[in-house]
């Protein structure tokens, strides 16, 4: 069956419209909202909520004492790539009560960042395992927090027990082209087949 809008695209020689979906996962207060929010062309759509008495004992905030609310379903924002192509980023709650969600937004998803703070490094291991598990590819994305000591991203690699293919880039997750870098970063490793 054919559609109007691809006989459009057929009759003038124009390339079908297309959207890559990308997961932005990490731990919790590792800086997904905020990478969403830097890039994104349009309002991000933000699901915070206020931490509640309800997440004492239940969400580590050890390392982000200061945050006071919390992803409870997804962020998303877009970005226009050129006419007729976009970038979905789709990021993830990071307390493991939300997990359930993940396998809802991760469906048709192209790839994923996961964010990671060297600081609570431990944090971003569940991500790593969720998609190494489903063999999409994933790029670490080591936010570089202010206070926090930097290091090298083959450091980085063997503390994740990484096999040496999923690239590692160190980012600033409030700086838009540091963030463009890391998004091409992960569009160019999995679009290469670079992945097992």
């Amino acid at each position: 069956m054919r559609y109007a809008a691809s006989d459009r695209a057929a009759a003038t020689g124009a390339v079908p419209a297309m959207a890559i979906k990308i997961l932005i996962a990490g731990g919790f207060g590792v800086g997904k909202t905020t990478m969403v929010g830097t890039i994104s062309e349009i309002r991000p759509l933000h699901t915070e909520e206020l931490l509640s008495d309800r997440g004492v004992g239940v969400d580590d905030v050890s390392g982000v004492e200061t945050k006071t609310t919390t992803t409870v379903a997804l962020d998303f924002g877009r970005i226009t790539v050129r006419e007729g192509l976009w970038l979905y980023l789709f990021g993830t709650p990071g307390q493991d009560r939300f997990w359930f969600m993940w396998d809802e937004l991760a469906l048709g998803a192209l790839g994923a960042v996961v964010l990671a703070d060297t600081r609570r490094l431990q944090d971003c291991f569940p991500a790593v395992d969720y998609f190494e598990q489903r063999g999409l590819p994933f790029v670490v994305a080591v936010n570089c927090f202010e206070g926090a000591r930097r290091h090298d991203p083959d450091k980085i690699r063997r503390a994740l027990g990484l096999d040496g293919v999923a690239p590692i880039v160190l980012c600033d997750v409030r700086d838009r082209n540091s963030v463009k870098e890391v998004l091409t970063t992960l569009v160019t490793y999995s679009v290469g087949g670079n992945f097992s």
